[in-house]
């Protein structure tokens, strides 16, 4: 393995900057909102087979498969259709307020939160582009 001055394993001297790409803001705001949203739908899941007079299977099935997609989706929104299909979903989190009513204002913080995740991360990464295009010479290398 080789390594630079004083044993620095990168490879690099403390003089020479090193430049880290930072990842987009949007993807990953959005993913870790649609994850947060799955534990939600996965805790709901559990009250409404307590709580609710349909038979188990159907409410695990339901909130598994939910819990699921949610999971998965957070793992795609970078894909052509991402934020669609994540926006989409949130339809039927707000519809877990039938079953447990309590999940209306619960839902209803969670659209907003993706709402505002959308638009924070979009910003972000527009603001970094901007300032990437100003400051060629801090930019980092892309190869």
């Amino acid at each position: 393995m080789q390594s630079g001055p004083a044993g620095d394993p990168s490879g690099t001297s403390p003089a020479t900057p090193r430049i880290v790409r930072k990842k987009a803001a949007k993807p990953q705001f959005t993913s870790t909102m649609l994850i947060l949203e799955a534990f939600v739908v996965f805790f709901a899941t559990l009250v409404a087979d307590k709580l609710s007079g349909a038979p188990s299977s159907q409410v695990w099935l339901a909130g598994g498969v939910l819990t699921l997609v949610l999971v998965v989706l957070s793992r795609l929104v970078n894909a052509p259709g991402g934020y669609v299909a994540g926006s989409v979903v949130q339809l039927p989190v707000l519809a877990i307020g039938f079953v447990i009513p309590l999940m209306f204002p619960v839902a209803a913080v969670f659209v907003a939160l993706w709402a505002v995740s959308l638009w924070l991360g979009a910003k972000i990464d527009r603001e970094r582009a901007e300032y990437d295009a100003a400051h060629p010479d801090q930019a980092p290398n892309v190869t």
